[in-house]
């Protein structure tokens, strides 16, 4: 009994273990199987997260797993391996080869591709795909690794680049830059067709002062009913861009018949007699201007016919902005020499070699001087004269108008002081100002502080302003003629009788003195009209206890008039011409 007992015990210890190892290797397996679980949750996790679909194939035992969600990306679960083959039921007729093929991969023994790619569009989403094949050493298909993946927010955001590289988000219109690559891309179908290409400019007049007006929000949307307008003219042969603010381009292929440019423009014009209706319920009028060139004709490349057509719509700006204007080589010509002012006028801005001619006015009763009017001159490299009236009008759309008129006030004062000094000096000096200058914020704080420190009396001072100043914003324009007056300047507006409006700025402007034009004078002897109608301005003018000066006086049958009707003072050829300040210092302050 005793050695059963021993028996026993010896084989205890062999159970124990045997047992022992068991509980440890199914611990082991417990925690293998924790860790493929915990694998198999972080897989599933990042295939959620990066939004794949996808599942594994062993062609020979027919093991199949599915990963990820399917029904959202596919719409419908994979179960097994035979559900792969219903996908291409969930794509349109023309794209089942390419799902065919996906599936297939690598079953072909003559291919060498196991990576195939696709993106397909399912309703209004986009689903991209690829399928990988594993071969074993034989060459036979073992494994096929299918991934799926939604992208249509991806698609949208290159749809989206891809629209803002070729289009003007504004309006929907084509941008500039792939106009200029069909016009290209046409003109060389052109030349090969010997065909015309027409380019069309569309400048939208004055679009600025509109924009401010209405303020930007509400001149989008003007751009916007515009442009939508215009599109209505594309076609296979008419393509239209905008280009700028307020810029639009059309090019007509082989323009004839309803398609020529004369016809689209009269369509163009016919739908601007009618008003466009803001959100805001506000109605705008709008005019256009419009400039044309052709290929061959203006150039025999898109760029050049292009670059022809705007100039041809800035030509139109300076004369008759209600008719087509089509470049030719006098067009050219103009704008070559303008082009050459605007060049030469930059060195003359930097080295200021201008300089002031004086014009004297005076008394038409007792024939005292009242004063001068300092008018700008520059001569050019040789010594020829360039007249104001071609480089006045580049200085200010160039905005050099600002540095010229600088220097003239500078000089005009600089100068009436000389004169005060020595020649005891009591007149006017009459100084011009532009509409560009006068809208500079601080042109009036830069004038008075000059005037200050130059000490010079203001009221010896007169700024010349036009009509032209008050067209973009008349109250700011008032506050500012108004602060001149506070300070002691005159004020004379200038040119009267060439706008429309001329009258109402009478009552408008705080003016000391009215300049009536040339124009009027002229014709005061021979045309009654215009004799009964200068005789009543002068009349109002005086009991609005306003000074008048008749410029261009050249006959004394003028200045007899003048005398008659009560005009006080006169400027002209009659009495002395514009002169240089040693002349205007020997013939008029010496001679007095």
């Amino acid at each position: 009994m005793t050695d059963t007992l021993l028996e026993n015990n010896a084989e205890q210890p062999e159970t124990v273990r045997a047992e022992d190892g068991l509980d440890f290797k199914l611990e082991m397996l417990n925690s293998l199987n924790e860790k493929l679980n915990e694998h198999a949750g972080v897989f599933d996790k990042f295939t959620d997260i990066s939004g794949y679909a996808c599942c594994y194939r062993n062609v020979k035992n027919r093991h199949f797993e599915a990963v990820g969600n399917f029904n959202a990306v596919l719409g419908m679960e994979l179960k097994d391996d035979t559900d792969v083959l219903r996908i291409p039921e969930l794509v349109t007729d023309d794209t089942l080869d390419i799902i065919n093929r996906l599936i297939n991969i690598g079953e072909d023994p003559s291919s060498d591709c196991l990576i195939k790619e696709f993106c397909i569009k399912k309703g209004s989403r986009w689903i991209e795909g690829r399928a990988v094949a594993v071969r074993d050493e034989s060459g036979e298909v073992t494994e096929k690794y299918l991934c799926f993946r939604d992208v249509t927010t991806h698609r949208l955001q290159l749809d989206e680049l891809e629209f803002l590289a070729y289009y003007d988000s504004l309006t929907g219109l084509l941008n500039r830059y792939s106009f200029i690559d069909k016009l290209n891309e046409i003109v060389e179908r052109a030349s090969h067709e010997n065909v015309t290409v027409r380019v069309a400019m569309i400048d939208i007049n004055g679009f600025k002062r509109i924009n401010d007006s209405l303020g930007l929000v509400a001149g989008d949307e003007l751009i916007q009913l515009f442009g939508q307008f215009l599109a209505g003219f594309n076609d296979e042969k008419i393509s239209i861009a905008r280009f700028g603010t307020d810029v639009f381009v059309m090019s007509i292929y082989d323009p004839e018949g309803k398609d020529t440019i004369e016809n689209i423009v009269r369509t163009i014009k016919d739908r601007l007699k009618k008003p466009f209706v803001l959100s805001n319920k506000d109605q705008v009028y709008l005019t256009v201007t419009v400039g044309v060139a052709d290929y061959p004709e203006s150039g025999l490349t898109g760029l050049t016919v292009l670059q022809n057509a705007e100039i041809s719509v800035y030509a139109a700006k300076d004369g008759d902005r209600d008719k087509i204007h089509f470049f030719d080589n006098a067009l050219m010509k103009k704008f070559l020499e303008s082009f050459d002012v605007e060049k030469k006028l930059q060195d003359a801005i930097l080295l200021k070699s201008f300089e002031l001619y004086y014009q004297p006015q005076y008394n038409i009763e007792t024939g005292k001087l009242r004063g001068c009017e300092a008018l700008i001159r520059w001569r050019d490299y040789d010594g020829t004269l360039i007249s104001p009236l071609k480089f006045i009008p580049i200085a200010e759309k160039s905005g050099g108008i600002v540095a010229i008129g600088k220097w003239v006030i500078e000089t005009a004062v600089g100068k009436l002081k000389e004169w005060m000094q020595k020649y005891n000096f009591e007149g006017i000096m009459s100084i011009n100002i532009s509409a560009v200058q006068l809208k500079k914020d601080n042109f009036i704080d830069e004038l008075l502080t000059f005037i200050s420190s130059a000490n010079v009396d203001p009221s010896n001072i007169e700024i010349e302003i036009t009509e032209s100043v008050l067209i973009d914003n008349s109250k700011e324009v008032i506050e500012k003629v108004n602060r001149m007056r506070q300070f002691g300047l005159g004020v004379a507006l200038d040119d009267f009788g060439t706008g429309f409006s001329s009258l109402s700025y009478l009552r408008m402007l705080p003016i000391s003195t009215l300049k009536i034009d040339k124009s009027f004078i002229d014709t005061v002897i021979t045309d009654d009209a215009t004799g009964i109608i200068t005789e009543s301005v002068v009349n109002m003018v005086r009991r609005l206890g306003l000074e008048t000066v008749a410029e261009g006086v050249e006959h004394n049958a003028q200045m007899d008039f003048l005398r008659r009707i009560n005009c006080d003072n006169i400027q002209g050829y009659l009495l002395g011409k514009p002169m240089s300040e040693a002349d205007f210092e020997r013939e008029v302050l010496e001679a007095k």
